[in-house]
């Protein structure tokens, strides 16, 4: 037997160990969803709730504690077992949903209506949600055979099949977080008697789809529908001298695509349809975001009554009265019984010109005292209401794990004594207004302080944050590791630079494009959101297409075309002190973001030049009370550039905390030596471990 073969052989073998192994771990998931069954009997008799977020917080440590003996990454532990407790959860809704709506057994299959053929996108969603027993959680029924799909040319027979009767339940896409609402569907749902009774978001992974192996410039026609065509339109733009043609649902695009025999034709449907038709994938991946969700509604032609347990929306239209203030005074009676909306969305009303139907989403139940209350007042304050259906909410919030258990630092140099600290509110002087160049960014204007939420990470909430990672991008492996790094010992945002602004021309300017995406990638696998700075007009709206934040350095405080640039965008935006800048200057700078529109503005002081040659700027501690005074803005303050000096970021980072302020932005690298940009400041990472165990005890107040 040759090297080879025998190499092939151990490969083989080690495979099937492999796969007996992943085997072993579905049959105990599944021991493990049978005694979550027995678990959610239980708390059913004894009316308790289906959450206990202090068990998950400490199932979840123990578990990262075990998972270090075994040598695994915390951050996989945390992310399976959030998938696990969701699932938990939603099986538990399912039991309780039933019991609450009878749930008798049928022999016969259920009929569930959808739009299109099977392998339509519709289709497969409904054949995610809808379980072996036929319903989705809030189904008024369950059924002991399988769900029987069936398809209809329209979405408008696809409701009159449920409403007539003829099909138990619906799937319907209502919008998409790329393409938005879907205005027939609202249409239908307002029109008909028919309610929503489940959700789902559905990651929609548009693939390009062809008879044979063809380049992507010789296509001369795309089947497609026309929701994939405002869902992949940069894609489409790109392809040189092709016609769409305009299918009804992405599985009969790939029908028409193989009954036309032409090899230069192609389709955009999902890559499950095309193994369904036995065609090709030519590319993957191709809508214009790649977080690109659908969401979609089951309905029923009879409401169902949601659990007080399980965590329930209610969705409703309505118009208001034709009266100055009609649509406030509406959701002023939402806030004031403590309801959130989830979602406020206005769509013409047919035949009525220049008059809207509002579509609402919030979190409650209709058998709640609080929503009974708030939907008596908007009543009287509508001319139309319209409650379209009450039902589980789709999402599982993950269980928020504090890190300081979890921390990787195991050493009594990590274990300082806690140390508290009172930081009392400091009065607010005249900010001046608009005789000194700035009004929005004032507290005169706006004397709450501002959160901004990124991606569920609240910036300036009085939590203190970390924004960590690398001064620069520099390969995968290096922007992997500091991103598991920042994680695992409880930074929020990644950040990473990929334009670098350097004094001199010789120096590293960063990896550009190439750099975001991996550092995209980075975030994403860890669960992250990402900073990273912009230097050009050109460069905003390419960054801010992927970077969940943008950063403009101090170099760029005083660029007031990239100001402008940067306002017009809708990301969250930190803005760093110019080196030499006058706080009323960074003031003013900062008023430009806000009046291009975005508010979503942070500020962090990095230190100024002064006379002082012993760091590489003198960091204005200062600077976070006198801006916390004037501004409603959070701040942040960038420990790394101020020292210059590794040895010095630590003391520098526990004084921004004591300070008062939101936060911090500070660099490490796996081999600062190595590093090809600001090494001297970076962190090792023992050293970014203790300084985030020595954060967590100093306790402000």
């Amino acid at each position: 037997m040759t090297t080879s073969q025998i190499s092939n052989t151990e490969l083989s073998d080690t495979r099937q160990e492999i796969d007996k192994l992943d085997k072993q771990l579905l049959e105990i998931l599944a021991q493990r969803r049978e005694l979550t069954e027995r678990v959610i009997q239980s708390k059913a008799t004894a009316n308790t709730p289906i959450r206990d977020e202090a068990r998950e917080q400490s199932l979840i440590r123990q578990r990262i504690a075990d998972g270090r003996l075994l040598g695994l990454d915390p951050q996989l532990i945390v992310k399976l077992f959030h998938e696990i407790i969701a699932d938990s959860v939603r099986l538990q809704q399912d039991i309780l949903q039933s019991k609450l709506n009878g749930a008798p057994e049928r022999k016969r299959s259920v009929k569930v209506a959808f739009q299109g053929i099977d392998g339509s996108y519709s289709h497969l969603m409904g054949r995610s949600i809808l379980s072996s027993a036929g319903a989705p959680a809030a189904a008024p029924t369950t059924h002991s055979a399988g769900p029987d799909f069936v398809g209809f040319p329209s979405f408008k027979e696809t409701v009159d099949a449920v409403e007539s009767g003829s099909c138990e339940l619906g799937i319907l896409p209502i919008e998409n977080t790329t393409s938005g609402g879907i205005n027939e569907v609202y249409d239908l749902l307002l029109n008909s008697r028919v309610s929503i009774v489940g959700e789902e978001k559905f990651n929609v992974r548009h693939c390009l789809i062809g008879r044979e192996d063809v380049r992507v410039s010789q296509l001369t026609i795309i089947h497609c529908s026309q929701l994939a065509v405002a869902e992949c339109g940069h894609f489409l733009a790109s392809i040189p001298n092709c016609a769409v043609q305009y299918a009804t649902d992405s599985a009969t695009a790939l029908k028409e695509l193989k009954e036309s025999g032409d090899k230069h034709r192609a389709a955009i449907a999902s890559e499950e349809a095309a193994e369904m038709f036995g065609l090709k994938v030519l590319k993957r991946d191709i809508a214009n975001h790649e977080d690109n969700f659908t969401r979609y509604v089951v309905v029923s032609k009879s409401p169902v009554k949601v659990d007080p347990r399980v965590t329930s929306k209610v969705s409703l239209a309505m118009s208001t009265l034709h009266k100055p203030g009609a649509l406030v005074d509406t959701l002023i009676a939402f806030k004031q019984h403590g309801i959130n909306l989830t979602k406020l969305e206005s769509k013409p009303i047919p035949d009525n010109l220049w008059e809207e139907m509002f579509y609402i989403d919030f979190i409650g139940n209709l058998e709640a005292p609080n929503v009974k209350a708030a939907l008596d007042e908007v009543t009287k304050l509508t001319r139309f209401i319209k409650v379209l259906g009450c039902f589980p909410s789709c999402d599982v919030a993950p269980t928020e794990v504090t890190n300081q258990e979890s921390s990787p630092c195991e050493t009594d140099t990590c274990q300082p004594s806690s140390v508290r600290i009172e930081v009392k509110d400091t009065p607010a002087p005249k900010s001046g207004g608009k005789d000194k160049g700035y009004k929005l960014v004032s507290r005169d204007y706006k004397p709450d302080n501002t959160i901004i939420d990124v991606g569920g990470v609240r910036i300036g909430d009085g939590n203190f944050l970390v924004i960590a990672g690398p001064c620069s991008v520099e390969s995968r492996e290096q922007i992997m590791a500091c991103a598991r790094e920042a994680r695992n010992n409880g930074a929020k945002i990644l950040r990473g630079g990929v334009f670098k602004p350097r004094t001199s021309p010789y120096s590293f300017q960063g990896l550009g494009y190439e750099g975001l995406d991996l550092l995209i990638e980075a975030g994403r696998a860890h669960g992250m959101p990402v900073i990273t700075e912009v230097m050009t007009t050109e460069d905003v709206e390419r960054v801010a297409e992927k970077a969940d934040i943008l950063q403009i350095g101090a170099r760029n405080m005083q660029n007031y075309s990239l100001l402008k640039a940067i306002g017009e965008t809708r990301r969250p935006v930190m803005l760093k002190r110019g080196l030499s800048a006058p706080i009323e200057e960074l003031l003013q700078a900062t008023e430009y973001i806000l009046a291009g529109g975005n508010q979503q503005v942070f500020l962090c002081e990095r230190g100024i030049r002064t006379f002082e040659t012993a760091t590489r700027g003198t960091l204005d501690i200062s600077a976070v009370p006198v801006l916390k005074a004037r501004t409603h803005l959070p701040i942040f303050i960038d420990p790394s550039h101020a020292a210059g000096t590794r040895e010095l970021v630590a003391p520098l980072a526990l004084a921004a905390k004591a300070v008062g302020a939101d936060g911090i932005i500070v660099e490490f690298h796996p081999e600062p030596e190595k590093a090809l940009s600001d090494g001297p400041q970076a962190l090792r990472f023992p050293q970014f471990a203790k300084l985030m165990a020595d954060l967590k005890k100093i306790e402000v107040s």
